[in-house]
């Protein structure tokens, strides 16, 4: 290694070397030196480096070896110690007498009282502003932490080596991001929730899984009157947990989403709890059947003998049971003065949840929060105790919306008479009596053309009759490929009809083109088949030579290969999973089932394998 020549504790400064002009040292952002306001030249990152692992010191002694693995990592060149010599003998030419670079045993000190450091000014208002947070001394808090946030000129230590990066970035970033999150604490706390929501949306944005971060959005989309929104801005952040990590939200986001879920807030006394998606923009063509729905949850039992109110919505894949049920669920919110409470029972790939989280969630929106994320602990068991417990004698309506099963609805059920549920599901179900099951089947001509209109608007929908026809006969009444349409039409106002219906018209590509953003038909149809047994799913796509039917099960027998027996098993089971339409019986006295369209396109284009024999 290189012999380090000699030098004296404080090298001579030169005949140009003067004290005129503070200097001011910059670290939350490029590493820098200003004299009176204007910018001292540095040339090159080890200089940089070298200048930022001095002030980092706070006066403490820096040895060579620390130097070193901060300009060169492992890797140090034998020279090491003359080049570290040479970078600190520029330093103190460079600043002169503003401030001294003392060589001290086998290191450096740089002695930096005297001048200004953002990082130091940083940290006194970021302790001052947290005690002024501790004391709710909020305004002095918001302006103190204001003023910290502001040493900051972008990322920290911008323009030194990757080893000191590595090393030193990750700590400044998280004080300043602590800092951030107290001074949006001291905001929420004066009232500026609408003036925080852009700022807040553009760092969740940034940061998706800073819990703190989203919980303080909630809470401002929340007082803002943005309630739908909060509850997505929740619904996304715990998408992401649970995606990214395998966990569930921690105690602040869900502390933040149950408290805007209960209404709390310090402009008036706590409102009754409404937790629904939004309703449809393009709601439309279901008048019967949301009235029939309103007098099922709305109809009071009476007498000793009375039970739960419950209506279920069934119907295949795309036939608009969510949009249906919310709907209703709205309008009906007022006579349910406890609150209106809704699930999801799928995954967004389609898996079935497991009750225990649904019930967590459930707990939480009704103020349980002792309940949340408490499944591993007590169990599935002390969780139905729990919701059972806390839903006797409310007066509550409970939306599960795309229940698997009966099974699946064990434990979910409120308690007591006052209470209603509403359930959507592909399936029929022994949960919900058959006289308040509700099978939706495809839109008639004019509620289709309706729904079309209130997408892209009636001028357009009149002008064009004939395609208008054409369109929603290829869309075959399916609420969801009705809305595809209607979300592509809108977003080009300036394509015609026709030539979107031309798009459609050929069956090979036609479900290929009902897609549109989160919107995909084909997907939709595909996640159902996933609830098939693999057998019935195998047989599906050979169904699809038999056409649209009606036919029997001892046709589709022939087709396929399998006994008449297994063959009604199959067509039995695509009747519960709402894929196929049951029919009549024949002449015969045999049972006939049709498909609808749309599935029967998926069917053919679905690749057969063989049957199990």
């Amino acid at each position: 290694m290189a012999v380090q020549p000699a030098e004296s504790a404080a090298e001579p400064q030169g005949p140009g070397a003067d004290a005129s002009g503070a200097l001011e040292f910059r670290l939350l952002g490029p590493v820098s030196v200003t004299r009176a306001g204007a910018l001292v030249p540095l040339s090159g990152a080890k200089i940089h480096t070298v200048l930022a692992v001095l002030l980092l010191a706070r006066g403490a002694l820096v040895a060579d070896s620390r130097l070193s693995a901060a300009l060169w990592g492992d890797t140090p060149p034998p020279t090491s110690n003359s080049q570290i010599y040479t970078y600190v003998s520029r330093l103190r030419k460079t600043l002169r007498n503003c401030v001294q670079i003392f060589r001290k045993g086998a290191g450096y000190v740089l002695d930096a009282r005297e001048a200004e450091v953002d990082l130091f000014s940083f940290e006194r208002l970021d302790r001052l502003g947290r005690q002024a947070l501790e004391e709710s001394r909020h305004e002095e808090a918001g302006r103190l932490l204001g003023g910290a946030l502001d040493c900051w000129s972008g990322p920290a230590l911008e323009n030194v080596t990757e080893h000191l990066l590595q090393f030193e970035r990750p700590r400044l970033e998280f004080l300043r991001a602590q800092a951030l999150e107290r001074r949006i604490e001291a905001d929420l706390s004066l009232g500026r929730h609408r003036s925080l929501v852009p700022e807040l949306l553009s760092l969740v944005a940034r940061f998706p899984m800073d819990e703190n971060l989203r919980a303080h959005l909630i809470t401002a989309l929340h007082h803002s009157g943005r309630q739908a929104e909060a509850v997505q801005v929740y619904g996304e952040g715990r998408r992401i947990l649970d995606e990214q990590l395998g966990v569930a939200p921690g105690p602040q986001l869900s502390g933040a989403y149950v408290r805007m879920l209960r209404g709390e807030s310090a402009e008036g006394p706590r409102r009754p709890l409404v937790l629904l998606p939004p309703r449809s923009a393009a709601f439309t063509g279901r008048t019967a059947e949301t009235a029939r729905l309103r007098s099922m949850l709305l109809r009071r039992p009476s007498g000793p003998g009375a039970r739960l109110r419950a209506a279920l919505v069934t119907g295949m894949p795309g036939s608009g049971k969510t949009a249906l049920a919310a709907e209703v669920a709205h309008g009906c919110a007022e006579a349910f003065p406890d609150g209106v409470v809704h699930a999801e029972l799928q995954d967004a790939d389609g898996a079935a949840r497991p009750p225990a989280a649904v019930l967590e969630e459930i707990l939480a929106a009704l103020g349980g929060t002792e309940a949340a994320g408490q499944a591993a602990r007590h169990g599935l068991s002390e969780l139905v105790r729990r919701y059972r417990a806390r839903t006797a004698g409310s007066r509550l309506l409970v939306v599960l919306d795309d229940a698997s099963g009966d099974v699946q609805l064990t434990g979910l059920l409120p308690a007591g008479p006052d209470s209603a549920l509403l359930v959507t599901s592909r399936a029929r179900l022994a949960t919900v009596p058959a006289g308040h099951t509700m099978s939706l089947g495809p839109l008639g001509d004019e509620g289709a053309v309706a729904l079309l209109a209130e997408a892209v608007g009636a001028d357009r929908i009149r002008a064009e009759p004939a395609a208008v026809r054409d369109l929603v006969r290829y869309c075959a009444g399916l609420p969801l490929a009705l809305r595809i349409a209607g979300a592509r039409l809108a977003a080009r106002p300036h394509r015609t009809v026709a030539r979107f219906a031309a798009q459609l018209a050929d069956p090979r590509t036609r479900l290929a083109v009902l897609s549109y953003g989160k919107l995909d038909l084909a997907r939709t149809l595909g996640w159902a088949l996933t609830r098939l047994s693999p057998a019935t799913a195998a047989v599906l796509p050979w169904l699809a030579s038999v056409g649209p039917g009606p036919f029997t099960a001892r046709l589709a027998g022939e087709v396929t290969g399998l006994t008449e027996a297994e063959a009604e098993r199959a067509l039995e089971e695509l009747v519960d999973g709402s894929l196929l339409f049951e029919e009549p019986e024949g002449s015969l006295g045999e049972d006939r089932y049709r498909f609808h369209p749309l599935v029967l396109l998926h069917a053919d284009t679905t690749p057969r394998r063989e049957l199990p024999r």
